[in-house]
Order: C-alpha cells, then structure tokens, then sequence
C-alpha cells in the first residue's frame, strides 16, 4: 500500500489535496502501522476522544453561562453528576431531607459520594 501510495503520489502536483495527504501518509508510515505490531495499541484514538467529549462540549457551552453565580451552580451540578449521581434526584432528595430537620450529625451521609436514595435504602428492623 506505500509504494502504492509513494507511486501515485509522484504523479500529482505537489499542492494538490490529495498529494499532501498521500506524503502525510508515507512520512509517518511506521507510526501508521505501529498497532499492527502491538496488539495492545489501537489503531485510533476514539476511545480517547469518547473520553473527553463531555468536557470539550462543556467547555464551549459554560462560555457563555452569563455570571459567577451561574458558573458556580454548574459547577456544583457537574460535580453531583461526576460522583454518578442523578443530579436532579439527589438534590430533591437533598433539600427535603434538610427541610424534615435533618441532624447535623448526618451531614457526610448527604454527600454525593455516600448519598443512598431513600428507595435504595434497607429498612430498619423491628424491635
């Protein structure tokens, strides 16, 4: 396939298109084909594009939250939705246990990380 390549790009003005991408090719042929040779190696790099999405997206989004006020609240939701927690359930859940007088000693068990949905949680046994 590189001779191939190197063959018909010789026939082609060097500033078309088409003959820059054919000499990309062949210059960086070995790393090309270095999954080949690993099998550990992925011959793209999706996975770790896929990875990132969400803060790429996000980044261009949060541009234009309007103040400091509103950066905060999403921040403090993204944050929620990074522990994998729904967001929406979690502070409804929240913000009622805190207005049914919620001790103070309880607080860590309000934390996203350790946050269990009253649904999920066991029942106490009786006495």
């Amino acid at each position: 396939m590189r001779r191939q390549l190197m063959r018909q790009g010789n026939g082609l003005s060097r500033h078309a298109y088409i003959a820059k991408a054919f000499a990309y090719g062949t210059k960086r042929w070995r790393a090309f084909n270095r999954f080949l040779y690993d099998g550990q190696l992925e011959p793209d790099n999706l996975i770790a594009e896929r990875a990132i999405r969400g803060f790429t997206v996000g980044r261009r989004n949060w541009l234009f939250l309007g103040n400091f006020a509103a950066a905060e609240r999403s921040a403090v939701v993204l944050s929620i939705k990074l522990c994998g927690v729904d967001a929406e359930a979690y502070m409804a859940d929240v913000t009622e246990r805190i207005q049914n007088d919620w001790p103070a000693s309880g607080w860590d068990e309000l934390m996203p990380w350790s946050w269990v949905r009253r649904e999920d949680m066991p029942f106490p046994l009786a006495a």
